[in-house]
């Protein structure tokens, strides 16, 4: 198949190659076509066998008991990979977990990888189901040590002569080394090419067997970003588990950066993915409404929902994504500024404040500063998290353009939101024409609006005013 390779499996206590470790190696080393090494081992793994993996594998507490650390044989399965390709079956899991073995050891492996599941599916892609049951089921192999090291390294390993005499040992070389250049990190489960996936701007969406999105993300060098989930795979737990949930990727190119995070905010928001922890739906957003008259109480009321609206951000200070991190900045400004919390509507009562008592308010609840003056303090202190009020007279549009592909797509942006983004008259037209009323708040646009629309702006952008009814003057 190739020059030289090891054929390997391992049993682990589980399937997480961070938190678990390895009970069983075993491992053929083969160069030109003839098995020059075989060996197998038990592990001491250091932590507790379940119950179901003992029952699934036959390796008990008892039988590793007397086993030997990973520190102990890691050299000597070095010995065995040194110069070959590391093929095993679902390759990810085993190498993720050798790569973490080794890592405790202070060893960095560096093996190249083979997996023999997608080249299952390379070899015979019309055929259902690719794991090592499917296979052995298939092509009549049997074995009476299933889900023990050696015995599954067999199975490969008599798959693996019986697909050179079925195809043809050329043309089994010639497969594995496709599957050599770069995709043998992949998810054996995988139905996309990678390969197809563009390397410029744009929006990818991982799915696994339902409809919904396991997880959405973006980048400027999409093929790239795609690639380095896999490859961390074996490192961070999130990243394996989407590895092993993932069954096909679907993107979307945008002309730069602005449109994939526009665009990514917006799908996760809608889909709600099961691996997004940013840009969800922010429901409890919430800002800080000032009164204009000093002497009102509170000076301050929290506002949410529809109050939120960017009409009235000459007056709103925030936003906040839950009342209690309002509140709590909030009382952070008035102790670091010697602000009232009566005043402020954090305190009831009357006459002097707790703080005017251990010296930390002025003293407008006891009649001690004007108003006036504590309001003027107030408006300072607040003044980093005033929101802006829109600076256009109408809805502008942002346009951007990719050099490389030729593809410009115009953001249509008013009072901060986030309209849609277009790529013709017409499109841009029915967003002008049917746009709302009252536009709905969304934090993600705004930020993203205050970065591109306001100076000194980003490059490969630039602001086009528009007009419902002459669409065609950008």
């Amino acid at each position: 198949m190739l020059p030289c390779y090891v054929l390997l499996d391992l049993e682990t206590t589980g399937g997480n190659a961070v938190r678990d470790r390895i009970t069983e190696i075993a491992a053929v080393r083969v160069e030109n076509g003839v098995e020059v090494a075989r060996w197998s081992t038990l592990v001491n793994p250091g932590v507790p066998i379940s119950g179901f993996i003992e029952q699934l594998t036959g390796i008990s507490n008892q039988l590793v008991a007397d086993a030997p650390g990973f520190d102990a044989v890691g050299h000597q399965l070095l010995s065995l990979l040194d110069g070959a390709v590391l093929v095993a079956h679902n390759v990810r899991f085993d190498h993720g977990f050798l790569l973490n073995e080794f890592a405790r050891m202070g060893v960095t492996l560096r093996t190249k990888t083979l997996c023999t599941v997608r080249l299952s599916r390379l070899l015979y892609p019309g055929v259902k189901g690719h794991g090592l049951d499917a296979i052995m089921q298939r092509h009549g192999i049997t074995t009476a040590s299933r889900h023990r090291a050696m015995g599954d390294v067999q199975v490969m390993q008599t798959w693996l002569a019986q697909v050179a005499q079925q195809l043809g040992a050329e043309h089994l070389r010639q497969q594995a080394l496709v599957l050599l250049q770069g995709s043998a990190a992949l998810p054996p489960q995988l139905d996309t090419n990678v390969a197809d996936i563009p390397d410029g701007p744009g929006v990818y969406i991982f799915y696994g067997e339902s409809t919904l999105p396991l997880y959405v993300g973006k980048s400027v060098k999409l093929r790239s970003r795609v690639m380095s989930h896999f490859s961390a795979a074996s490192r961070e737990p999130r990243e394996m588990r989407i590895a092993q949930e993932i069954r096909r990727i679907e993107w979307v190119e945008t002309a730069g950066e602005l449109g994939a995070l526009l665009l990514e905010a917006r799908l996760v928001k809608k889909h709600q993915p099961l691996h997004n922890r940013q840009l969800r739906r922010e429901s409890t957003l919430c800002a800080w409404r000032l009164e204009a008259n000093p002497g009102a109480r509170p000076l301050l009321t929290l506002v949410r929902g529809a109050e939120l609206s960017p009409q009235q951000f000459g007056n709103l200070y925030g936003p906040y994504r839950s009342k209690n991190q309002a509140i709590s900045h909030l009382r952070e400004l008035a102790d670091a500024h010697g602000l009232c919390l009566q005043a402020l509507g954090l305190e009831s009562g009357k006459g002097r404040c707790f703080a005017h008592q251990i010296g930390h308010c002025k003293g407008v609840c006891c009649g001690e500063e004007a108003p006036e003056r504590h309001h003027l303090r107030l408006q300072m202190a607040l003044v980093a998290d005033k929101l802006r009020v829109w600076p256009f007279a109408g809805p502008v549009g942002l346009r951007e353009h990719n050099p490389r592909t030729g593809q410009a797509d115009i953001h249509v942006f008013d009072q901060w939101c986030h309209l849609a983004t277009v790529r013709s008259d017409e499109a841009l037209l029915e967003t002008l024409q049917s746009r709302a009323e009252v536009l709905a708040f969304d934090l993600d646009s705004y930020r993203l609006a205050l970065k591109y629309l306001t100076p000194p702006g980003k490059p490969g952008t630039s602001v086009v005013p528009l007009k419902p009814s002459h669409p065609s003057g950008r």
